[in-house]
C-alpha cells in the first residue's frame, strides 16, 4: 500500500501519531510538529478532557468565542455565547438585538419537546396478526424497559407513547415500532439509543415465543434500533413585532410600509423557490449552530432536524414568515430544536458550561427559546440588509480582517487600511493593491483603482 499507509495508528502516543503524518505528509516535519503542539491546552488535565471527546486526535482547533449582548427575551436580557468563524454573524445578531431591544424584545414559547426513537425491523407473516400481537403486548414492552426508564421517569420523563407501523407497501415486510420520549433538560439520545436496543431485543423474543405465529412466521430481523434526528413534534417559535412606522425613525410611514412590503416579500420568495430558502435558512443556522456550538449542543443533528422540518411539505421553504396584520409587522420562526443542558459536552466541556453559566443556568426549554431568538435575529439582520443597502458591502467591511491577517499587515498598515476604504467597496485584490503601494511595491499586480 506504500508508506503513507499504516496499521495500528491508533495505538500511538499523540506525539508518535504527529510524528508519522509530519513525515509522510508535510514538507517541513519540525515546523508542523511545532504548530501543531502549539494548540494543546497548557492545562494538561483540560487537554486530556478534549481529547476523550474524538479519536486519533492530535492536536485543538480553535474558533472564535464570541457573544451577542443585549438579546431581550421574553422580558429577560441575555448575553448570548457563540461560536462561528464567519465574519458579520456576531455582528449581525448583536445589531438585531439591538434593534429589537427598544421595540418589545424577542418572544418565544416552546410548542412541545417530544423525541423519536425507532425499531425497524421486517417480518414475513400477516400484518392484522402482527398488529393484533403488539397491541396484546405493548404495555409489556414497555414494563421489559422500565429499569431503563425509571430515571427519566424521575425527573419528569420517560416514554410518552409507542406505537406499530406499516410500511409494506413500500419495501416488503417492514414495519417500524416507533416510540416518543420526553427527556427532560437533556437532550437523551445515550437514553433513548439504550431503550429502543432493549425493546427490540424484547420485542424479538416476544414475538418469536408467541405460539399463535408458526415457523417463519416468528422470525422478526431487527435491522436498526436508532433515534431520529427529525423532531417535528419538539418545536420553539421566536417572534418579533412592532407597529410598521416603528420600523426605522428616518423614514416616513409610506417608506416604513414599502419596508416592511419588501421585508414580506423577500420571506415569501423564500417559501416560493428553493434556491433562495436554502440560502435564508443558512443564515437563520449562523445564529442558531453559534449557539448550539457554544453550549455543547450538536449542530449536525439540529441541522438535520432543521432542513427536514423546512421541507415537510414536499418542498424546501423559508423557516421563518413574515405578515403585516392591522399596519403591525410580525416575524417570526418555528424550529424544531433537540438540545440539552445537562449531561453530554454540556456538563464536561469547560466552555459549554461557562457558555450555560452566562445564559443563567437554563433548562432545555428555555435554551431552545434563546436559540431560537438568535436564529430570527440573525434571519432579521440579513433580510434587513438585503432588501435595503444589500449584504455585500457590510459583509465585506467584517471580511476586510481576514484579508489583513491573510497579507500579513502590520498595525500600521492595518490602520491605515481600514480607514482608506472606510468609504470604499472591500474586495481582496483592492486590499493587496492599497499594500502593495504603502509598501512600495514596484508594479503592483493589482492597480490602487480597483479599490474605487
Amino acid at each position: 500500500m506504500g508508506e503513507k499507509t499504516i496499521s495500528g495508528f491508533s495505538k500511538l502516543s499523540k506525539r508518535g501519531k504527529i510524528k508519522w503524518i509530519v513525515e509522510n505528509f508535510f514538507k517541513d516535519p519540525d515546523a508542523v510538529t511545532k504548530e501543531l503542539t502549539s494548540y494543546w491546552h497548557g492545562n494538561a488535565a483540560q487537554q486530556k478532557v478534549l481529547d476523550g471527546f474524538s479519536e486519533n486526535t492530535i492536536s485543538n482547533f480553535p474558533m472564535p468565542y464570541g457573544v451577542a449582548p443585549n438579546v431581550v427575551i421574553n422580558g429577560k436580557t441575555y448575553c448570548v455565547p457563540m461560536v462561528i468563524e464567519e465574519s458579520s454573524v456576531v455582528a449581525a445578531a448583536s445589531s438585531a438585538a439591538k434593534y429589537w431591544m427598544s421595540r418589545g424584545g424577542f418572544k418565544a414559547e416552546v410548542l412541545s419537546t417530544t423525541k423519536v426513537g425507532q425499531v425497524h425491523f421486517t417480518w414475513p407473516g400477516k400484518a392484522e396478526d402482527l398488529f393484533s400481537f403488539f397491541e396484546s403486548v405493548k404495555g409489556d414492552l414497555l414494563t421489559d424497559v422500565a429499569e431503563l426508564t425509571a430515571r427519566m421517569e424521575s425527573r419528569g420523563g420517560g416514554i410518552t407513547n409507542i406505537e406499530l407501523l406499516d410500511f409494506t407497501k413500500d419495501h416488503a415486510g417492514y414495519y417500524q415500532i416507533k416510540l416518543y420520549f420526553e427527556t427532560c433538560d437533556s437532550m437523551g439520545a445515550n437514553f433513548i439509543n439504550s431503550v429502543l436496543e432493549a425493546m427490540s431485543a424484547n420485542w424479538t423474543q416476544r414475538v418469536k415465543a408467541n405460539t399463535d405465529f408458526e415457523g417463519a412466521d416468528q422470525d422478526v430481523d431487527i435491522v436498526m434500533s436508532i433515534l431520529s434526528n427529525y423532531t417535528p413534534e419538539c418545536i420553539v417559535r421566536a417572534s418579533v413585532s412592532c407597529p410598521i412606522a416603528q420600523l426605522d425613525s428616518k423614514l416616513s410611514e409610506e417608506e416604513n410600509m414599502a419596508l416592511a412590503k419588501r421585508f414580506e416579500t423577500a420571506v415569501k420568495i423564500a417559501h416560493i423557490d428553493p434556491y433562495r430558502a436554502a440560502t435564508h435558512n443558512k443564515g437563520i443556522f449562523n445564529g442558531i449552530d453559534a449557539v448550539v456550538l457554544a453550549t455543547g449542543n450538536d449542530f449536525r443533528a439540529i441541522e438535520a432536524g432543521g432542513h427536514t422540518f423546512a421541507a415537510r411539505s414536499g418542498s424546501y421553504r423559508s423557516l421563518s414568515f413574515c405578515e403585516i396584520r392591522d399596519n403591525e409587522f410580525h416575524f417570526w420562526l418555528d424550529i424544531p430544536l433537540a438540545i440539552g443542558t445537562v449531561g453530554g459536552l454540556t456538563t464536561i466541556h469547560p466552555m459549554a458550561k461557562r457558555s450555560l453559566d452566562m445564559l443563567g443556568a437554563p433548562s432545555a426549554k428555555e435554551l431552545m427559546e434563546i436559540i431560537a431568538s438568535i436564529g430570527l435575529a440573525q434571519n432579521f439582520a440579513a433580510l434587513k440588509s438585503l432588501v435595503t443597502t444589500g449584504i455585500q458591502k457590510g459583509h465585506m467591511k467584517m471580511h476586510l480582517l481576514n484579508i489583513l491577517n491573510h497579507l500579513e499587515a502590520s498595525e500600521k498598515e492595518a490602520e491605515l487600511t481600514v480607514v482608506h476604504f472606510k468609504e470604499k467597496a472591500v474586495s481582496f485584490s483592492g486590499v493587496r493593491a492599497f499594500l502593495d503601494q504603502l509598501r512600495g511595491v514596484k508594479n503592483p499586480i493589482s492597480s490602487i483603482a480597483t479599490s474605487k
